[in-house]
């Protein structure tokens, strides 16, 4: 199949998408956090394909993508007074909502859970795309599953070029991190997956918001849960500790050790990078006193370590405050859940 990347702009090429969509194809579009590998939420058989795709496990749910709050009958069954709270404060924007599914979403949306996650992207190519289709749109990120996100449309195509039909290229996303998935099924809210909308924010609307417990382990209820997520070809080393310079020098320490038997590159924060240099691979996200471009540019940096052929990616944890613990997360799961703690006595 031959895979067309065409401008998120034109009016005609969301059209082209639209129909697509309705047609029981897949297609990838921008967000404001990352690219989405967009089909008919309703259409159980055009869903499988964005599974097998994706090369996703069946047990991984997936987030259906709405336009309008019109939308929200055919893909939840009830709205709680906090939902409605929420969606008054961060809709459109990077905050998915896991609530009770309506009769018309598939099982295999919802990898057979009695909840659905859904939010309302603030893109306006996403927008456009979900009124254009006039359906709830189910969109998980458009690459190889457990892969880094994509965050431009050419990191779509090194993924799944030939095989979707289109791509509408709306440039580099906003945020670059995925959106934040809450679970107002229980009480307190729980949060799933960190993202575009902080814990401390949340809690400024709800109230206390709690993160997943030791006991939730093992029990996928929404997108980025795996152990192993958002991982490029390298294996990842992450670095966390107080104060920042035992952590570099951990990982100095760690670089002289691989010399010679592998290929190394190094994460930091630009204003660390001066500690490197040799043949050690340096890239930065940017500074770690500016998190949100750091997550902007998080997966392209991933990305640009599989370009490089490093054997072994030694990343440096950043703050977890505000987005900060997207970004965390992020790498711990590329990580394979695991962190190098570093003592800083």
């Amino acid at each position: 199949m031959r895979t067309r990347v065409l401008s998120a702009g034109s009016k005609k090429n969301i059209l082209l998408a639209a129909r697509l969509i309705r047609s029981g194809e897949v297609v990838a579009f921008p967000t404001e956090t990352v690219y989405g590998l967009g089909a008919d939420a309703t259409n159980s058989v055009a869903v499988a394909k964005v599974f097998a795709l994706k090369e996703r496990p069946s047990f991984d749910p997936l987030i259906v993508h709405i336009a309008s709050f019109d939308m929200l009958p055919a893909v939840v069954s009830s709205v709680p007074e906090s939902a409605q709270r929420l969606m008054k404060a961060f809709w459109p924007g990077p905050l998915t909502l896991v609530m009770f599914k309506s009769e018309a979403i598939p099982d295999i949306v919802t990898a057979g859970l009695p909840t659905v996650a859904v939010r309302m992207p603030s893109n306006e190519v996403a927008l456009a795309l979900i009124r254009e289709t006039g359906i709830p749109i189910a969109a998980p990120s458009a690459n190889r599953f457990g892969r880094p996100s994509p965050t431009r449309a050419e990191h779509v195509l090194e993924d799944l070029g030939g095989k979707i039909a289109l791509i509408l290229d709306g440039g580099a996303t906003q945020i670059g991190v995925e959106s934040t998935v809450l679970d107002l099924t229980c009480s307190p809210p729980v949060i799933l997956r960190p993202g575009g909308v902080s814990r401390e924010v949340l809690e400024g609307v709800l109230g206390e918001v709690l993160l997943p417990s030791e006991a939730d382990e093992g029990i996928v209820r929404s997108p980025g849960q795996m152990k192993q997520h958002y991982a490029p070809k390298a294996r990842v080393l992450l670095f966390d500790g107080e104060p920042r310079g035992r952590a570099i020098a951990a990982i100095k320490a760690k670089v002289n050790e691989l010399k010679g038997v592998a290929r190394v590159g190094v994460m930091v924060p630009e204003e660390e990078t001066c500690h490197f240099g040799g043949d050690v691979v340096v890239m930065s996200p940017g500074s770690y006193n500016e998190l949100e471009a750091v997550a902007s540019r998080l997966f392209e940096t991933l990305r640009g370590f599989d370009r490089a052929g490093v054997d072994y990616i030694l990343a440096l944890a950043p703050p977890r405050k505000g987005i900060g613990l997207a970004i965390f997360d992020r790498l711990f799961k590329a990580a394979g859940s695991q962190v190098i703690r570093v003592n800083g006595t």
